[in-house]
């Protein structure tokens, strides 16, 4: 049993573990009345990760990627999520991993990135933490056509778009992916301040 402040956690339990793992969690939480109130919640690790918006300030665009999604599909019946480009870190260093993504998936060659800040997307129930970049790019940088690595099942398009269409694809729905929203924002807030 670990106790944490007002927090007792009983019991985890592993329901599922495949590629990440679905756990069971048994605690105790004492309410800000001081009434203790005991919960149950199944919470998916599925490992930390990393995303990155690379921009080209001189032609003002961005690099995405476009790939099935399952759960959007099964949702929404869309075959292709518009996203950043992003990876699992599987315990490697989170500049390391975007840095092998980004060749992997978008074909460019990048030594610099900057790291912007961490977010937990979805707390309530997935454990994920990613780890959020940015980078400059240039058509110099490319070295391939990225797609990402057909053993691990990816088969993703490279989209090269302006900063300013990227928004407007928020807006009309296209992009739904919540950490693409937050670094094109991001990215959009502060490219136009210089």
């Amino acid at each position: 049993m670990k106790m944490d402040g007002t927090v007792r956690v009983y019991d985890v339990e592993t329901i599922a573990h495949n590629k990440g793992k679905l756990i069971s969690v048994s605690y105790e939480q004492r309410r800000r009345d001081g009434e203790p109130q005991r919960r149950q919640r199944e919470i998916y690790d599925n490992g930390n990760s990393a995303a990155i918006l690379p921009y080209d300030p001189g032609r003002n665009t961005v690099l995405l990627t476009r790939q099935l999604r399952m759960p959007i599909f099964l949702q929404d019946g869309i075959e292709g999520s518009v996203e950043a480009c992003a990876g699992k870190l599987d315990g490697e260093n989170a500049e390391r991993r975007i840095v092998k993504e980004m060749e992997e998936e978008l074909g460019y060659r990048i030594t610099k990135v900057q790291r912007l800040f961490e977010l937990y997307v979805s707390p309530a129930a997935i454990m994920e933490k990613i780890v959020f970049f940015t980078c400059l790019y240039s058509p110099a940088d490319k070295v391939s056509a990225g797609g990402g690595l057909k053993e691990e099942g990816e088969d993703i398009d490279v989209i090269e778009t302006t900063l300013e269409e990227a928004a407007a694809m928020i807006a009309s729905g296209e992009i739904v992916d919540a950490k693409t929203v937050v670094l094109v924002q991001y990215l959009s807030n502060h490219a136009t301040r210089g």
